[in-house]
């Protein structure tokens, strides 16, 4: 197989605009120690569905009615722990809610971690 230069420039363009946006995409990630607090939490929207055994289309759903607290960094969604703590706390029963402290516990400020 034969590629002319001109279309090996121009892959090469658009291999190049998209490892600049990962990079930004990056940057953002490795800053969040400056915008999260320590031990705060993130699930990202795979992570959360099947923690709360829902598909991806039902988290959908709750960001659209604005019910879901949620950012989005790239094109990926993102919760905090603490949102979705009070969430499931309003919007889902019991059973999930107690699930979903077993795997995410609050930590009280004074608490450290072992």
């Amino acid at each position: 197989m034969y590629i002319n230069n001109d279309d090996f420039e121009k892959w090469m363009q658009k291999l190049s605009k998209k490892l600049t946006e990962i990079g930004q995409d990056l940057k953002t990630l490795i800053n969040t120690s400056e915008v999260f607090e320590e031990d705060e939490k993130i699930l990202d929207n795979q992570d959360l569905a099947f923690l709360l055994k829902v598909s991806k289309r039902t988290l959908q759903r709750y960001r659209t009615s604005k019910i879901l607290p949620y950012f989005m960094i790239g094109h990926k969604t993102y919760y905090r722990a603490n949102d979705v703590r009070n969430f499931v706390r309003k919007h889902m029963d019991f059973g999930t809610y107690q699930e979903f402290e077993k795997k995410h516990p609050r930590k009280d400020r004074g608490e450290k971690e072992e």
